[in-house]
């Protein structure tokens, strides 16, 4: 069976906040869809609620037909689900290999070798400890590390945020080649790169306090003034 997660009627926040309203969509197994908005918009709240990290005051989500609601965050991430935060969390402490070693779903496995072909730098720097990674770096051993739990879906929150152009550009040629070379492997992608994001991905949808703006292929809003005109984003300007 296709991997399939389905947010539905969706309200969701912090305490008694609400962020999110009433927001419907799915994103099948290989899709990758971009959630675009200002900030403030919702999107991190967003992977949040469908990580379990924040609020759910109304609504349901499944995975492969399966309520996972009232999951808490770690069976979500071995049903299939994997978050990249916009924070990295790395573990400044810890090696590049430990930290990736902490991403492995079991502790007898010990293998690595699919971060360090993804990202080489991790490999020259696996002696080296989280906190003396350059910002690039930390966010390359965030996603490895995540990668290594085998997500169905990857989450990635901002991953291009605050990173040199060159930076950014071997961070998306490593998405695309996960895209290309992971079967079924789907991606939600959070970025305030509006045309990279569109680019890279055939989905969209436009947040705008915590609702749904726009959802529909991404090559409308690349061709359209959607987005200027309704929330001051420019899909031509990155």
């Amino acid at each position: 069976m296709s991997t399939e997660l389905i947010v539905s009627d969706v309200t969701a926040g912090y305490r008694q906040m609400h962020i999110l309203k009433d927001v419907n969509f799915s994103v099948r197994g290989g899709e990758r869809i971009a959630i675009l908005g200002r900030n403030g918009a919702g999107k991190t709240t967003l992977l949040l609620a469908i990580m379990g990290l924040c609020r759910l005051h109304a609504g349901s989500i499944l995975l492969d037909g399966v309520t996972i609601t009232g999951e808490p965050t770690y069976r979500r991430a071995n049903a299939g689900l994997g978050l990249v935060p916009q924070t990295r969390d790395v573990f400044k402490s810890l090696t590049v290999e430990e930290n990736l070693l902490s991403g492995l779903k079991s502790p007898r496995d010990r293998d690595v070798s699919f971060a360090y072909e993804l990202f080489p730098r991790l490999k020259e720097r696996r002696r080296n400890f989280g906190g003396q990674l350059s910002g690039g770096e930390q966010q390359m051993l965030s996603i490895a590390r995540t990668l290594l739990g085998r997500p169905r879906i990857l989450l990635l929150d901002e991953p291009l945020e605050g990173l040199a152009p060159v930076i950014c550009d071997e961070l998306m040629a490593a998405f695309a080649r996960l895209a290309a070379e992971t079967i079924g492997l789907a991606i939600i992608l959070v970025e305030q790169h509006v045309k990279v994001a569109l680019e890279f991905c055939e989905k969209a949808i436009v947040l705008d306090r915590g609702r749904i703006a726009f959802k529909g292929m991404s090559a409308d809003l690349l061709t359209s003034e959607f987005l200027e005109r309704t929330l001051g984003l420019n899909a031509l300007e990155d």
